[in-house]
């Protein structure tokens, strides 16, 4: 037992014997929930065994072994709709990449062949009474998919007061009854020291030696194994991963190129950046704050002639580009998500079919009949409902006002912050100082992840998909604002209220920050190479680190308890016990969705973001088979017909990139302002620099006749060039966005979401289907000639 700390009381004595006796009662509290729940266990039907690994002095760890027998699986099939096998077809090449490759007759150094690939069949539902219609049903090795039964039991099964919720595993071991539930690994990972043929491979050595290893980086995915071995869910954010790399391919080639061609047309057609170059000291520019000094043009000669590197042309020509390129991919997407639903016999697993959360059967006051399935289940009254959600969403409301406000502070208290970190004199200002502050202060921002875990729980979602879409689209809010918000200042509010000379903009008597000298798209350009090569860089590194960290550190605590036993042969659940517990997919979705938008978003300011994330996903992939082959505890294999509510969120920001490089492009490049300049003026730009600057009033006596960047005339009135600009930058906007989107709406027309070839197998397959499940069927089910 574990030795108590007396502590002194107010009456000078100790608490220890009131602490013991808490201690005790909570004891006998987790001793009779583990009772209760493995007797229910047994009553439905499962089989136990209870394993001693070893007892140490103070602990004692026990092993729960938990199975299905044959019946118990049937009936579960049979109760959830299980997809049987009717017939066995060849197999599908599912690779877009390896049928063009094919067609065009060019070797494929990708491809591979992995042994046990799993058949492709011809599916139904389930039904006892038809079983010897179905192949392989006699196989009590392999027949059914065991786990995914076994784990529903589990989460159904009650030890407690059904009242207050005490239902099902997890909760058990949120309590503390148990420390870990999770299926075994099937086997180890590592391949053995004699040879062996690669069909006698397990499982688990498969996905190991042709998936997760580095040196096969350049290799197609096993889906078919991946899926077999974790799960849909697990298979199809890998199948997604790897349809995102491919598809980031055409998008880093053509930024790749337009980067090039700035890189070639700074020598030749930038004239600005030769007449910064050029000016030595003809142009004094004003301070950009009040603490910074005056500072000649000429100063910033290299920095404009980078920033033309992402500013010409070729950059709005790559943002059109990329809309139709999000929308595309993700309508592609959409044709190989139903056919790897379909290929998965998943198609008809929808939300209404899936069974009520524990929880929400605990707590449902009523039994309603579901109007699809025809079956009596919890319900929880709907107004009531709407009404805690209506609760939880006025609540996050509420929060991103916090946010906003502590903008507005930030922004208030940034003279002071200046004035204390940036005395040098320097004209370079930090860019997007405030947006980082915001963004330090949404990472301490902590407890929206038990306010999230509260209001999904008091919104009372009917299935685990609503609970989980809620997780998602509450937390991914709160992570657009704190990883978005730095670059949406710099590219959208930075710098546009300013005003000028003697009449500068203030918000509650502080200066408004200007951009830096070299203007506010460089410095987003900045901010996208710092998150797409560095803080994706970290990322990789803490994802390849922290799994091992921490399987090193849960090893040395089990061989602190087991002292000297610890060097005899450990057991298939005690290896699988040391691993790390899989933390789900929430982590790595939300990664790779941050990402997207990132490349959709802001690509006008960063042709080269596309190249950055085809990279880091390349490796992406093989250091999270990594983790799930070789680092992770085995999830629970769970069942999924697409990506979620993540492939919503996806599509919202690629119709939100279409607008943000419109704004991009109008107000924060330099593009228009040239153009008009060279339609109005001179084509090859001679003196634009300094028709783009205003000479301060006369009545500025602290840098008499100095210049800021600003279509005004010499009492800071606007000029009609500025007006005719305005005109010809909302005009932009308008022709952008109606074209972006009228070429996306036909895309969406032309590009059906489900393929015809898939409509067809549908057919044969539900013909199969009434084949073998007729009363009157006489005539067996073949193969068609």
């Amino acid at each position: 037992k574990k030795k108590e700390m007396e502590v002194p009381g107010e009456d000078g004595g100790t608490d220890t014997t009131e602490q013991i006796s808490r201690s005790e009662r909570r004891k006998v509290q987790l001793g009779q929930w583990r009772e209760t729940f493995a007797q229910n266990l047994e009553s439905a039907g499962l089989l136990m065994e209870e394993v001693l690994f070893i007892q140490y002095i103070k602990k004692t760890i026990r092993f729960l072994k938990i199975s299905a027998p044959w019946d118990v699986l049937v009936y579960y099939a049979e109760e959830m709709c299980l997809r049987a096998p009717l017939q066995a077809q060849p197999h599908l090449d599912l690779n877009t990449s390896a049928q063009v490759l094919s067609r065009l007759c060019i070797p494929n150094v990708l491809m591979e062949s992995v042994p046990n690939r799993p058949l492709d069949y011809y599916t139904c539902a389930f039904r006892k009474s038809k079983m010897d219609r179905f192949l392989g049903c006699e196989d009590k090795d392999t027949g059914f998919y065991s786990r995914l039964w076994v784990y529903e039991i589990l989460s159904r099964t009650v030890y407690g007061k059904r009242k207050r919720a005490e239902v099902g595993v997890e909760r058990l071991v949120n309590e503390g009854a148990y420390s870990a539930a999770f299926p075994l690994h099937e086997g180890p990972f590592q391949l053995p020291q004699h040879e062996i043929h690669p069909d006698e491979l397990n499982h688990r050595q498969v996905l190991y030696h042709y998936w997760a290893r580095w040196c096969k980086l350049y290799k197609y995915q096993p889906l078919d194994h991946i899926r077999e071995y974790f799960g849909e869910k697990i298979a199809l954010y890998f199948a997604w991963l790897g349809f995102y790399t491919v598809w980031l391919l055409p998008a880093a080639v053509v930024g790749t190129l337009v980067f090039v061609c700035g890189f070639i047309l700074k020598h030749v057609f930038c004239f600005p950046s030769k007449e910064i170059c050029d000016s030595g000291g003809s142009y004094l520019m004003c301070p950009l704050c009040k603490t910074c000094k005056a500072w000649n043009m000429s100063e910033i000669c290299t920095m404009a002639k980078v920033g033309y590197l992402f500013d010409h042309p070729g950059t709005v020509i790559f943002s059109v580009f990329m809309s139709f390129w999000a929308v595309t991919f993700l309508e592609y997407w959409k044709r190989k998500m139903a056919t790897l639903a379909h290929h998965w016999d998943c198609m008809d697993f929808h939300e209404e079919e899936e069974r009520p959360r524990p929880e929400f059967a605990a707590m449902a006051p009523t039994m309603e009949q579901n109007p699809v399935t025809g079956v009596k289940e919890p319900y929880f009254p709907e107004k009531t409902r709407l009404s805690r959600m209506f609760t939880g969403s006025m609540v996050i409301i509420m929060m991103l006002c916090v946010v906003m406000i502590f903008l507005v502070t930030v922004v208030m208290c940034r003279g002071i912050i200046s004035v204390m970190m940036f005395r040098t004199g320097s004209p370079v200002l930090p860019y997007a100082s405030e947006a980082k502050l915001i963004k330090l202060f949404l990472n301490f921002f902590i407890f929206y992840d038990w306010h999230n875990f509260c209001f999904r729980l008091a919104e009372m979602h009917r299935t685990q998909t609503q609970y989980d879409n809620a997780f998602i689209f509450k937390v991914f809010i709160f992570q657009f604002v704190n990883f978005y918000s730095s670059p949406f200042y710099v590219a959208f509010f930075k710098g546009r209220f300013v005003g000028y000379p003697t009449n500068y903009g203030t918000l509650f008597g502080m200066r408004n920050e200007d951009c830096g000298p070299g203007g506010c798209l460089i410095e987003l350009a900045e901010q996208l190479f710092i998150i797409m090569v560095g803080k994706q860089l970290i990322n990789n590194i803490q994802e390849f680190l922290l799994p091992k960290v921490k399987a090193w550190k849960q090893r040395r605590t089990l061989e602190k308890v087991l002292g000297e036993s610890a060097s005899r042969k450990a057991r298939r659940w005690e290896e699988d016990y040391q691993l790390v517990e899989c933390e789900g997919l929430f982590e790595e979705y939300l990664e790779m969705v941050l990402q997207f938008g990132f490349i959709t978003i802001f690509v006008a300011a960063f042709p080269l973001a596309p190249l950055f994330a085809l990279l880091n996903n390349w490796v992406e992939i093989r250091l999270d088979a990594h983790k799930f082959v070789c680092e992770y505890r085995r999830p629970v294999a769970e069942r999924a017909q697409n990506i979620g509510v993540w492939f919503n969120i996806l599509e919202a920001l690629s119709h939100m990139s279409v607008i943000a490089n419109a704004f991009l492009i109008a107000f924060t490049s330099d593009f228009l302002p040239r153009l008009l300049y060279r339609y109005k003026f001179e084509n090859n730009l001679h003196g634009y620099v300094n028709f783009t600057l205003a000479y301060a009033p006369s009545n500025y006596t602290d840098y008499p006749m100095c210049r800021y960047k600003s279509f005004r005339d010499n009492n800071g009135n606007y000029t009609l060039f500025y007006w005719e600009l305005l005109a010809v930058r909302l005009g932009f906007i308008i022709a952008f966005e109606h074209v972006v989107f009228f070429v996306l709406r036909a895309i969406d027309w032309v590009v059906p979401d489900v393929p015809e070839s898939l409509e067809l197998k549908i057919k044969r397959e539900r013909y199969l289907a009434k084949q073998a499940l007729a009363e009157n069927q006489e005539v067996l089910l073949v193969s068609p000639t």
